[in-house]
């Protein structure tokens, strides 16, 4: 009688390597087609801000009250205010104008409105009343390598956001 080895069950090393180029092969092809969350971020950062612009060009002209938005160039951050009767800054009365439009690493680089010129440092304030905003206004956001622009069309409140730094010629 013939003693059999007992075979063990397993892979052969072939066997890893061949699942391990596949593997490797399809994360190469993917990995590259994932949006990197900073590139989402100022993507998401650039339609909140179009968004508010629009809104609150509606505001502006439905309530036929005066507000502003502040661009604080230093802090990236936005802040909106409405005017009192007598010229007094008031929180607006939505909550939705109250919040957050610039996320956390997402800079404003400049601001072009006629009457200023290219503003790239300090704040900016962008009046809006019952006509609307009455001047063209470009705003440039970068997050990382990435530009994002959004310009905001006076009396009407089309806004257009674009991918890249895009220069605005009227």
């Amino acid at each position: 009688m013939k003693s059999e080895i007992p075979r063990q069950a397993g892979f052969t090393l072939i066997e890893m390597m061949v699942v391990i180029v596949i593997i490797a092969v399809c994360a190469a092809l993917v990995i590259p087609r994932l949006p990197s969350t900073e590139g989402s971020r100022l993507k998401d950062s650039a339609r909140n801000l179009a968004s508010a612009l629009r809104f609150l060009n509606d505001q502006a002209v439905i309530t036929k009250g005066i507000y502003r938005l502040k661009l604080n160039l230093a802090e990236n951050s936005t802040a909106i205010v409405k005017l009192s009767a007598i010229g007094d800054e008031l929180p607006p009365d939505d909550q939705f104008l109250g919040r957050k439009f610039i996320e956390d690493g997402i800079s404003i680089e400049d601001v072009t409105v006629p009457r200023l010129g290219t503003v790239s440092e300090g704040e900016v304030v962008i009046p809006f009343g019952p006509g609307g905003t009455p001047d063209c206004v470009t705003i440039h956001l970068l997050g990382g390598k990435e530009h994002y622009t959004i310009i905001a069309f006076p009396s009407g409140g089309k806004v257009k956001v674009l991918e890249g730094y895009q220069e605005v010629t009227l």
